[in-house]
């Protein structure tokens, strides 16, 4: 998936090559170490500590890559196009249209395309995970009821 956002700058899913694995691994493995102080050293051997924000973000993305997932840095006010949101949500595209057209999820026009700010895919993904969850934990408790489940700690 690429998209531009502000300043023309692509937005892309990125998927570590198999040759960079274990490279991704020894970061990962010193990311964790405790108080690791992230530094990076430029050309002319400048050194800057990596701000705390900019480093909890790093350890996300390394963590991700060295676990074989791909990474999409999105910008929370961007704009998605249908098809992106639906892969986001992992739905199909008129699933999705779906959801917007029955007000699920806020959405602009722009021109004749529909599109769907970040935050909002957000906001209601984190809404249907979280009822998915509540949903399961009842489900699991009425069949614990019935006796058709048992939780071993």
């Amino acid at each position: 998936m690429t998209t531009k956002f502000r300043h023309n700058q692509p937005l892309e899913s990125v998927m570590a090559q198999e040759r960079e694995a274990p490279d991704i691994r020894e970061i990962d493995r010193l990311l964790k170490i405790k108080d690791f102080q992230a530094r990076l050293v430029g050309a002319n051997g400048e050194v800057i500590t990596i701000p705390d924000s900019v480093y909890q973000v790093l350890c996300q993305v390394v963590h991700a890559m060295a676990l074989g997932q791909a990474i999409s840095i999105v910008p929370q006010e961007q704009e998605l196009s249908t098809q992106q949101a639906a892969d986001f949500l992992n739905v199909s595209r008129p699933y999705l249209i779906k959801l917007l057209e029955q007000g699920e999820i806020p959405y602009i026009t722009v021109g004749t395309h529909r599109r769907v700010r970040f935050k909002d895919l957000k906001k209601y993904k984190e809404h249907r995970d979280n009822k998915r969850s509540q949903s399961l934990q009842e489900l699991i408790e009425i069949s614990e009821e019935a006796g058709l489940y048992e939780y071993d700690e």
